[in-house]
């Protein structure tokens, strides 16, 4: 086995992304600021049960565990959203806006998700209604707008109007998960073999076997009106039509589409979800919606809304656009010969308390370097400094 190599899963950032990561950081960092936000840093360790053995478990497969000095199982951070959603309502005032920079670990991912994944969020805490809702989706707009992404668009839907459907076929949890899984993964076929197997009601079963094509403008909504008398399903569409209403005024119209075959987890989110595509990747480089039960586990009923963008996937995206930087050149680079290294170390401290960028080769290969470097180039010898 090659111990350099890394287990699947987690990747490098090498200088080039590691440069462009941190202008997507300062850019969303400026957005978060200017809109009200406070930033928070979430342990990146925490005790097990914390994750599953509330009413929206993260599930065991996802969780990196292991035994802490005293016995206890200690997990790294699997979710951000839980972490902050345990500050909001142990450590800080009612409502809050938060955001943040930070990874999280899943052991289970595969293909194109990562174990290691770099995000951007914000959580939202102590505000409901569609205008909450509605500002949450206008602020991911802005900030995937301000990181330079060009090709993308909010794909907006809501658990309720799936939950409002499933009352109507009378499964229990674990079959309503299992029916779950397979409508969000647009699986059409597993889904009409599980109705025909579990479900009797006709109507109930074609408005199921509907939502892969619920999918596009407004007018879905009107469409998806048709398919059931469900209250709860008709209220979702409702509120969804009021945020929809609110974003048109706002002018981000074009920025939004429908999805009600998006359908996430019914434990965690309560009400709209929605997810950011760009066109130049094969997975969302955004998810959110609204988890208004989630501080309520750690004791304190909180309404909350927010999302996290995806900085891997992201960056991906912005270099198949033609947005990815080179790395800057520094203004001045001195090369240091054998018994010029102070007066090449001298130098180089003065350009830098001057605010000039600087870089000091020293070693064998100095004046090799020196060659190809860009900029305003000298070579210190014990005889002091030349201009080359």
């Amino acid at each position: 086995m090659a111990y350099f190599k890394l287990p699947a899963g987690v990747h490098d950032v090498l200088p080039e992304a590691c440069y462009n990561l941190d202008l997507v950081k300062e850019k969303l960092k400026d957005k978060f600021s200017r809109s009200g936000f406070d930033f928070i840093e979430t342990a990146g360790l925490e005790y097990y049960d914390t994750y599953a053995k509330i009413k929206s478990p993260i599930e065991q497969t996802r969780l990196f565990k292991t035994t802490d000095y005293d016995g206890n199982l200690i997990v790294l951070r699997p979710d951000m959203t839980l972490a902050c959603a345990r500050i909001a309502a142990t450590k800080l005032k009612a409502a809050a806006r938060l955001c943040y920079f930070s990874r999280v670990y899943d052991f289970s991912a595969r293909g194109n998700f990562l174990r290691e994944a770099e995000q951007a969020g914000v959580e939202i805490f102590g505000e409901s209604g569609a205008f909450a809702d509605a500002f949450c989706v206008a602020l991911a707009v802005d900030c995937l707008a301000a990181t330079g992404l060009k090709n993308f668009i909010i794909d907006i839907g809501h658990v309720g109007f799936y939950k409002g459907l499933l009352e109507e076929l009378g499964l229990d949890y674990e079959k309503s998960e299992e029916l779950r899984a397979y409508v969000n993964a647009k699986d059409g076929v597993n889904t009409e073999l599980f109705l025909k197997e579990n479900v009797k009601d006709g109507r109930a079963a074609e408005a199921i076997l509907a939502l892969p094509s619920l999918f596009g403008g407004a007018e879905v909504l009107e469409e998806a009106k048709k398919l059931t008398a469900n209250a709860g399903a008709l209220s979702a569409l409702s509120h969804l039509q009021k945020v929809y209403g609110y974003l048109k005024e706002m002018g981000y119209e074009n920025c939004v589409s429908f999805d009600l075959g998006t359908v996430k987890s019914l434990s965690y989110y309560s009400g709209m979800v929605f997810t950011g595509l760009a066109g130049e990747v094969g997975a969302p480089v955004l998810s959110g919606g609204r988890y208004d039960k989630l501080a309520l586990e750690f004791g304190k009923d909180l309404a909350a809304v927010g999302f996290a963008i995806g900085l891997d996937r992201l960056l991906t995206a912005l270099e198949r656009q033609g947005d990815f930087k080179s790395l800057p050149d520094t203004e001045v680079t001195v090369a240091c010969a054998k018994g010029g290294e102070i007066v090449g170390y001298n130098a180089y401290r003065k350009w830098l308390s001057e605010g000039v960028s600087c870089r000091l080769l020293v070693g064998e290969t100095a004046q090799e370097e020196l060659s190809g470097a860009k900029g305003i180039k000298y070579l210190a010898t014990a005889e002091g400094l030349k201009k080359c």
